[in-house]
């Protein structure tokens, strides 16, 4: 969704409820006008002008609507209590508010929604409200109202608009540009880092956290690292290094520096050796699985009390990679029953023999991500570790490791995972889908890897600029995959060729009276609207072939348009006993006027020795799981998509054999495709989604709804269902309505009636 909020710095009362919801959720750039003369949000060609319909669009928007059925209320006291002017009665709706918030974080359900942000708004814009909140006689809500107050994405808003109210701002997008403060950020001495494990390719969501580093290291004129954070030699390999740093080079990320985990294995020992001996850390050989029971219900290990001496033969122990050694692992001793169970004594070295990628054999135990990463981002000066916000548990976990082994501190600043519905980004479980031959490998179109996506048809632009509107935003949102491939397809369409490809199955050939005695060639346009993409030779015969979909549709001397040729009336057809058009012949009218016409149609002259035409396959997707977010419970492999590829064979446009692998075209009324390559004599295109709907929703979800909901058709209607889809065969609806039989096969899922 590319949605801008504009709204007067001057505004009064300010709409705060609207642009912090933006704000928090990135799902709208704030623009300060002093110009505007009212709140508005355009998206998708709308304008929308009034607070209350802003919230509930962008709530809709960035699924943060809430599920309680207790959500409009809110809404509705939110607009209430801007009118209200008596004492009494505000004073009442802050006490029922309090009682409310006495035993709840938020307003509704475990997280911030719509609803938390319109009345906070409301409250934040009320200098009355603000002066009763003062007497701290509303504890609850004193403390729900301070913690959105104080959050990352409010405080940046409001720094904003105090800024624009000075008359400084200049178009500002808060949410959208990452136009905030890092803590304690000095200009020239700033240093990120991006921490990949080398094992796996990256992914979507570490695009974001990549480029993010970037843009404060370049913001603040200081440095990033990229380190790869190689501590596991059970997963990682020099394989997925290599394509890491090619990802990034590709995306414009370019670290000022290049480390690993392991370049600090030798000063990591030193430390976790330092810890042991300051009687903070032990060795312990609970069981996995008795561990982590104890863990979970706060229960202190028999180690935990032992003699540092014992701790520290353990340690070197474990060092040999003996199987005694194997037997135990090292534990920071922070607590044992913490509320917060990051802290109940996690793991910080463990035993593996498996040789290292760059170490070899050197190492036998390495150290886990809970202590390498803070211990290594103080020793490489590391100012400011940006980390996703499903990290927040872990962060006084990290604070801790930092002040405990004496090191030098560094700012924490989180920023929100980026997750899209039917999507899974969990390394473990690409894997399997990998290792199941479920996908053809990492860069697999369906996977939601860098390089997946760009064999798919995402370019290096689109996937940049959509990162960047994303913004600082720590709200916990699954986004619709239709607004990245929406702003990619701005971006290819102005300079894709256009071509065109006839459906094999039942092609129908088409005989042009009036038409050239002898083929003809003629260069015409390969983008009419952007003549510098070049020409492209079209062939004109009196024996053309069309599709059969097309054919079918004419009426008895209907006139229609050939594109790019001209008119033709038709005279006849020709039908098989199955009801298959099987040959058409149309009179050539060129002093047609096009603009009178219905039907305008792709065709292609018919395939002679002199000017045969290349065969292609042209091929769709659908999502790798059928369930748009997968709960904690659930199982992911029982929700694999069953068939997730779909192809069609086409007669194409002979101009496609001077394309190159990776090149972007639009085979005109069928879509942009991307051409990946010629396979065993079959040129491949794969259909790269538009942002509509229809090119990003799940077919197997739809196939399940179909079945599961079935509606009513009434009589009148009824005739629609003789249009036969290219997805699904649907049987007869009404049985009482005789209907033709489809004629199309599916390719993908028979639906069964819905009418048994």
């Amino acid at each position: 969704m590319a949605a801008v909020l504009t709204v007067s710095p001057k505004q009064s009362p300010f709409p705060y409820g609207a642009t912090a919801l933006a704000a928090n959720t990135g799902l709208a750039a704030i623009v300060f006008d002093d110009a505007a003369t009212s709140l508005s949000l355009e998206l998708s060609g709308q304008t929308t002008s009034t607070e209350d319909e802003i919230i509930s669009i962008l709530a809709k928007e960035g699924t943060v609507a809430g599920d309680s059925a207790k959500t409009p209320s809110f809404l509705a006291l939110a607009t209430n209590l801007r009118t209200l002017t008596v004492f009494n009665d505000i004073v009442a709706a802050l006490d029922s508010l309090d009682d409310h918030l006495a035993y709840r974080t938020y307003l509704v359900g475990h997280d911030i929604t719509a609803a938390d942000w319109a009345v906070w708004g409301t409250l934040k814009g009320s200098v009355k409200v603000l002066g009763l909140l003062k007497n701290n006689a509303h504890v609850h809500l004193v403390r729900w109202f301070s913690h959105l107050d104080n959050l990352q994405s409010t405080q940046t808003l409001i720094a904003d608009l105090v800024t624009a109210k000075a008359n400084k701002a200049r178009n500002n997008k808060t949410a959208a540009g990452f136009a905030l403060g890092l803590q304690g950020a000095v200009e020239g001495q700033v240093v990120t880092r991006f921490p990949p494990e080398p094992s796996g390719y990256l992914h979507i969501g570490h695009a974001k956290a990549a480029l993010l580093n970037q843009y404060f290291a370049q913001m603040y004129k200081g440095k990033m690292i990229i380190r790869f954070d190689d501590t596991n030699p059970s997963k990682e390999r020099s394989e997925f290094e290599e394509t890491i740093m090619e990802d990034l080079q590709l995306m414009g990320v370019h670290g000022d520096q290049v480390t690993h985990t392991s370049d600090y294995f030798d000063q990591l020992y030193e430390l976790a050796v330092k810890m042991i001996k300051d009687g903070k850390a032990y060795a312990d050989d609970t069981e996995k699985e008795r561990m982590q029971k104890e863990r979970f219900d706060g229960i202190a290990s028999k180690h935990r009390e032992d003699a540092v001496e014992d701790s520290l033969k353990r340690f070197e122990e474990m060092k040999t990679g003996s199987t005694e050694g194997q037997r135990w692992c090292i534990r920071a001793k922070l607590s044992y029953d913490n509320p917060n169970k990051a802290l109940r004594d996690p793991v910080i070295y463990r035993c593996n023999t498996l040789p290292h990628h760059r170490t070899g054999d050197k190492w036998k135990i390495y150290p886990t991500y809970d202590f390498a990463c803070p211990a290594v981002d103080s020793l490489e000066g590391v100012t400011h570790a940006l980390r996703t916000n499903e990290y927040r548990d872990r962060n006084p976990q990290y604070l801790w490791m930092i002040k405990t082994l004496g090191l030098r501190k560094v700012n924490i600043w989180d920023f929100s995972r980026l997750n899209f519905v039917y999507t899974l980004l969990s390394k473990r479980k690409l894997h399997w889908f990998v290792d199941n031959k479920h996908v053809s490998g990492w860069d697999d179109p369906r996977f939601p890897t860098v390089r997946g996506i760009r064999r798919r048809g995402m370019t290096v632009e689109a996937l940049k600029q959509f990162m960047l509107l994303q913004g600082p935003s720590q709200a916990a949102v699954s986004l619709e995959w239709d607004s990245i491939w929406a702003l990619n397809k701005k971006i290819i369409d102005p300079i894709a060729p256009r071509h065109w490809a006839i459906l094999k199955e039942k092609a129908v050939p088409v005989t042009i009276n009036g038409g050239p005695a002898t083929p003809e060639i003629k260069s015409n346009p390969k983008h009419k609207k952007n003549p510098e993409i070049g020409e492209k030779k079209t062939v004109y015969a009196s024996k053309i072939i069309i599709e059969q979909a097309d054919a079918a549709s004419f009426d008895d001397n209907e006139e229609v348009t050939l594109m790019d040729w001209g008119n033709a009336i038709v005279r006849s057809k020709e039908v098989d006993a199955s009801g298959a058009i099987t040959s058409v012949i149309m009179d050539l009218n060129l002093a047609g006027d096009f603009k009178t016409t219905k039907k305008k149609i792709t065709w292609l002259a018919a395939s002679t020795p002199e000017s045969p035409l290349p065969t292609a396959s042209l091929v769709d997707f659908d999502y790798l799981i059928t369930k748009k977010k997968l709960e904690e419970n659930d199982q992911f492999a029982d929700f694999v998509t069953p068939v997730t590829e779909f192809k069609e064979e086409v007669f194409a446009d002979a101009n496609i054999l001077d394309l190159k692998k990776g090149d972007i075209m639009q085979f005109e009324r069928k879509g942009y495709y991307i051409y990946d390559g010629e396979n065993n004599g079959s040129r491949g295109f794969f259909l790269i989604p538009d942002g509509r709907a229809g090119s990003i929703a799940s077919k197997a979800a739809a196939a399940t709804a179909s079945k599961a909901a079935p509606a009513a058709v009434p009589p009148a209607k009824a005739a629609s269902a003789a249009t036969v889809s290219r997805m699904y065969e649907v049987e007869q609806i009404n049985a009482d309505i005789p209907l033709p039989k489809p004629t199309e096969v599916t390719k993908m899922y028979e639906t069964d009636s819905i009418h048994p």
